[in-house]
């Protein structure tokens, strides 16, 4: 089974122009708002094939990580969760990132550094461990480049599970799909892999939230009816002068019922999201050169650039005007972090 890095910055544009494209952008929605805003940088994905006793070891790290099981069955360990998840063949996980966690048949025996052991191959291929054959699979790493995209994705479960249930035949023909054009490039490869990883991304969010029977966050809000169209008017439309009446009202709910249900299911008052929505914009904006703080404001929604400059240091933690030139320092400091 197991894992991932980065890959060549032509396929890298791929992943982005899948995200980011004009079609793409045609029919929005809040995943795909959020996915979009998250800003992919790059992508990767190897393969695992392992027999007896073995424990890999991951750090924790920025991004979003990904594996799927194709035979055997081995166990993962999260840091922070209370008990090992097993894991079947058929079985997809995806991992917020902010936790270190281990993959293992074995958790008594020493650790391995999954680094070590996974790099040790290409992009696309297969790490052999023990002479391999019982427990196969593979596994990658979807890192973003947006500023704020780790406060976001730690809005994420630590660990998603998927099983072959719910996945179906459709996740492992792409799993399959994604390993083979990975490990054979042929014409069109780069473009084809970036759309087979952004499917395995959308669709395993896509299978949590259909499946999930409780949890707390704005990916479980995806599923309510009511939930869902206030938070694609927020969406579409974060410049609009949203008032708690008028989103309860596309609700279809009073405005009493509407702000409780909205905080129970998403753990924070209405108004709080539209504002924690509106940051994420304007950040978006102002990573942007030439973006000025006043066009941002209004982008986002502000008719005083005062009010919106108290907002974004009050939810980011800075003034907008330090944001972009600050945007590059943490894209550096990230990527020093991926480095194995």
């Amino acid at each position: 089974m197991v894992y991932f890095l980065t890959i060549p910055s032509c396929t890298i544009h791929a992943l982005k122009t899948a995200f980011s494209s004009q079609s793409y952008r045609g029919v929005m929605d809040p995943l795909s708002d959020v996915l979009r805003f998250l800003e992919p940088d790059s992508y990767g994905f190897r393969g695992l094939s392992a027999q007896g006793d073995w424990c890999l070891e991951f750090p924790e790290g920025p991004g979003l990580k990904c594996q799927a099981i194709q035979t055997g069955v081995c166990w993962i360990e999260v840091d922070g969760l209370d008990a090992p998840v097993q894991l079947e063949a058929g079985d997809l996980v995806l991992l917020s990132g902010q936790h270190a966690f281990r993959t293992y048949t074995n958790r008594t025996v020493s650790p391995l550094s999954a680094y070590d052991v996974l790099l040790s191959v290409a992009v696309g291929h297969t790490a052999v461990l023990n002479g391999g054959g019982h427990v196969t699979g593979m596994g990658g790493f979807f890192k973003f480049k947006a500023p704020y995209a780790e406060r976001m994705l730690s809005e994420l479960p630590p660990l998603i599970h998927i099983r072959p249930n719910a996945s179906g035949s459709t996740m492992k023909w792409a799993v399959e799909q994604l390993m083979s054009e990975l490990r054979q490039p042929e014409i069109g490869s780069a473009l084809l892999a970036a759309h087979l990883a952004q499917m395995l991304l959308i669709q395993g969010l896509r299978l949590h939230i259909t499946s999930s029977t409780q949890g707390t966050g704005w990916l479980y809000a995806l599923r309510d009816p009511r939930l869902h169209a206030a938070l694609c008017a927020i969406h579409k439309n974060p410049e609009a002068q949203w008032t708690l009446q008028t989103l309860a009202g596309i609700s279809g709910m009073s405005r009493t019922s509407f702000a409780a249900h909205f905080k129970a299911i998403i753990g924070e008052t209405c108004m709080n999201y539209l504002t924690q929505w509106r940051m994420t914009v304007a950040s978006h904006h102002l990573a942007k050169r030439g973006i000025s703080v006043a066009r941002a404001a209004e982008l986002s929604g502000y008719s005083s650039e005062s009010a919106f400059s108290a907002a974004f240091k009050r939810v980011m933690g800075q003034v907008p005007s330090n944001f972009s030139k600050d945007t590059d320092i943490r894209s550096a400091v990230t990527a020093d972090r991926i480095k194995p």
